[in-house]
């Protein structure tokens, strides 16, 4: 579905009502992203639980996620990327973050083009090639963050801002030199190139990867039972999938819900983790890391010029109260 037709469907839903007369929410994701949670989707899970009509639309970046929020199209993401959560929240968006969706420093990343020969080594070549990046996401800071590691000045390349599924199409038609995405998009990349840094050489450097489910601050204030009835849905479908004896059962019920093949699914699930909900309460996450790690991703975007501005601090844009009622459910 095209951004185009996205927000036309989106706009003639029959969207949320306000408050505790909720009748039915929009809730975002992405297609070619397989997670636990399509199980429970697909098995209507989260209406049983919550109660309301649940109207599922697709994005294909974490920036057209928060437009669709702030237009209140939209009243909750799921496996939002954390650099557009940042920049709509430096931009002013009162958007909060209500847990960690998942982690996957190997399934987000760039991909350079085969004949250039390009490796981490010979990184500096780069100067003066074409890149296709999603701007505003993670896989765009990924790019930033790699760029200062091998000093490839940004203004000797020539930036184009592409959604993941055009630069794997860019890449493979031979229009770009390198292009930036995640998931399917990456695989596709892939075929054409190879990446510059493995996922566990960027965590070296800082660059984590994790994506967050994400909602408007009034909505989640005026609907916070709703907000931890859907989070206590995603957390017993991770918990599912945690244990093997359940994944053959949910790997075809996943794939198929997220428009993707066995094998792919199974290969791309393989590279993520989903943090259960004391991890993602703990230090590293929600009770801390994250918001740090926010604000480094924000100085980063201002110091290339990405962003006007960052906010002192993200702490008010992280929201645990939900996630801690959903564990005691």
């Amino acid at each position: 579905m095209t951004k185009t037709s996205l927000f036309g469907a989106v706009a003639a839903a029959s969207l949320v009502a306000g408050g505790a007369h909720a009748e039915s929410i929009t809730v975002g994701y992405f297609l070619e992203w397989p997670m636990p949670f399509e199980y429970a989707k697909a098995e209507g899970f989260y209406e049983d639980a919550m109660g309301v009509d649940i109207n599922w639309v697709s994005f294909d970046t974490g920036t057209a996620m928060s437009a669709a929020m702030a237009s209140g199209d939209v009243q909750l993401s799921v496996s939002q990327g954390v650099p557009p959560f940042v920049v709509a929240a430096s931009a002013g968006q009162d958007l909060q973050v209500l847990d960690v969706a998942v982690s996957y420093s190997d399934n987000d990343n760039c991909v350079v083009r085969e004949e250039l020969e390009i490796d981490k080594d010979s990184a500096a070549e780069l100067a003066g090639k074409k890149v296709a990046v999603p701007l505003g996401t993670a896989a765009h800071y990924g790019f930033l963050k790699q760029m200062s590691h091998f000093g490839v000045d940004l203004a000797s390349l020539d930036i184009v801002d592409m959604a993941p599924p055009d630069g794997a199409a860019a890449i493979a038609q031979g229009a770009v030199d390198m292009a930036c995405g995640w998931g399917g998009s990456l695989r596709r990349m892939k075929e054409h190139g190879n990446v510059l840094l493995t996922g566990a050489e960027k965590e070296e450097l800082g660059i984590l990867v994790f994506d967050v489910t994400s909602g408007p601050a009034g909505w989640i204030a005026e609907n916070s039972d709703l907000a931890a009835k859907f989070l206590k849905v995603t957390r017993d479908a991770n918990a599912m999938w945690a244990d093997p004896a359940n994944q053959e059962k949910m790997l075809p019920v996943i794939a198929k819900d997220a428009g993707m093949d066995l094998e792919a699914t199974r290969e791309t699930i393989a590279t993520f983790v989903f943090p259960n909900v004391g991890d993602q309460l703990s230090v590293k996450w929600l009770g801390g890391g994250a918001q740090e790690f926010m604000k480094g991703v924000a100085d980063v975007f201002v110091e290339a010029g990405s962003i006007d501005s960052a906010l002192d601090s993200y702490a008010d844009h992280v929201n645990t109260g939900p996630l801690e009622a959903a564990e005691s459910m």
